[in-house]
């Protein structure tokens, strides 16, 4: 009886121990050093701004990322055109944040999701190709995009340009995919996104 109360014991404590050495961590999101841009460009020219990414988490074992999480406050959407005055900066971002664009009363967050993270090079740097789910406006599409991955010390940087086509989350304004003779008025589909992720445990 005893001899089996010791071996009980014995198994109990490997194995605790064998799950005391698991080196996955899940680490939060830093908003105040994550950052992200934007560029969407027209005929005739074209804008640039911010927007912040509010919170999220990343699940790593130090080698590879497993599952992650980011989401994007949208209520953050900002200019920063260096040739626009603070009124015409207000009036392109109260229309961006209107139903013809981003609809943010309704839709106040857009969140990404990782599906796969695979070890590949690419151009200028890019050592992981990322791919996951990206919902905005309550609509999800799934994108690939290459990424420069950093990862040390209990700390995750992700960085990344993303070229989206905005028109497959119903943003339709002004595109020439679905309206006739927009002439100089005209808004490109593809909307350009630059990220730095910082995630720490």
């Amino acid at each position: 009886m005893k001899r089996a109360l010791l071996s009980l014991t014995l198994a109990v404590f490997a194995l605790t121990a064998i799950a005391g050495n698991d080196d996955g961590s899940k680490l939060a999101v830093d908003s105040k050093s994550s950052t992200m841009a934007w560029k969407g460009s027209k005929v005739t020219g074209s804008h640039v701004g911010t927007v912040a990414i509010q919170s999220g988490s990343v699940e790593t074992d130090g080698k590879t990322i497993s599952a992650a999480t980011v989401n994007i406050d949208m209520k953050t959407i900002a200019c920063t055109d260096a040739d626009m005055n603070d009124k015409y900066k207000g009036k392109l971002v109260g229309h961006l944040n209107s139903p013809d664009f981003f609809n943010v009363a309704e839709h106040g967050t857009a969140t990404f999701d990782l599906s796969k993270f695979e070890a590949k090079k690419g151009e200028n740097g890019a050592n992981y190709l990322v791919t996951g789910k990206l919902t905005i406006k309550g609509i999800t599409q799934v994108i690939s995009f290459p990424a420069t991955v950093t990862m040390k010390d209990g700390e995750v940087i992700v960085e990344a340009k993303v070229v989206i086509d905005r028109t497959k989350w119903d943003i339709k304004y002004g595109s020439g995919s679905f309206f006739d003779s927009l002439g100089d008025n005209m808004i490109y589909d593809d909307m350009e996104i630059d990220f730095r992720l910082v995630a720490k445990a």
